[in-house]
């Protein structure tokens, strides 16, 4: 039988690109989810664990830095395909699918439709702007991990639906956008904390 014909790949063998400051290397942050878990109560913890959004927590407690590696090694073996929901590496000889669906199983996170997603429509009210001054960040930016280790550390006698708030800014600044301690995130996405099930769904 003869072999099927594959893509080409993307990246020419031996000139795959080194993964020196991947994603990974800014979500490695143990300083600022020890803030957070100290910050929060116990319960509010808890209740981060049992979110949607866990599984960033578990592979944080886990430490599961091969997974970076598996990813690294799939994104230099990626066939160039026109499908947009799906990455096609070769593993050997063989290709193998990774879409949206594996994804999901793997995670639990939400992979449905979800309509302007990178621009969802969060507006400006009133509690936005305070929460956004409470926390110390411009209303046109998101918080950055360095914004969000100092507000943990003056939160106790906020609200708990606030504290929860600075949890799931945490998990987005860290895993969703994985930025630079000190970069500000995307105003329009951090913003969706301010409706923690909107954001749970969004994620």
């Amino acid at each position: 039988m003869d072999s099927l014909e594959l893509p080409k790949r993307i990246f020419t063998l031996g000139d795959e690109p080194f993964s020196i400051k991947n994603i990974t290397y800014h979500t490695n942050d143990s300083k600022l989810f020890s803030t957070v878990k100290d910050a929060l109560h116990g319960d509010e913890y808890e209740e981060l664990k049992e979110s949607r959004l866990r599984v960033f927590l578990k592979f944080k407690e886990l430490d599961f830095g091969w997974a970076s590696r598996l990813v690294h090694y799939m994104l230099c073996f990626q066939l160039n395909i026109k499908k947009k929901y799906e990455l096609w590496s070769l593993v050997g000889a063989d290709p193998v699918r990774f879409s949206l669906i594996e994804f999901e199983h793997l995670s639990g996170l939400n992979c449905e439709y979800i309509e302007n997603l990178e621009n969802p429509r969060c507006e400006v009210t009133k509690e936005v702007a305070s929460f956004w001054e409470r926390i110390c960040v411009f209303i046109d930016a998101g918080p950055g991990s360095e914004k969000i280790i100092r507000a943990c550390q003056r939160c106790q006698e906020w609200s708990q639906y606030d504290r929860m708030r600075l949890g799931y800014l945490a998990i987005f600044t860290r895993f969703i956008e994985g930025r630079k301690y000190s970069t500000a995130t995307r105003a329009s996405l951090a913003r969706l904390v301010m409706d923690l099930e909107k954001f749970k769904n969004y994620s």
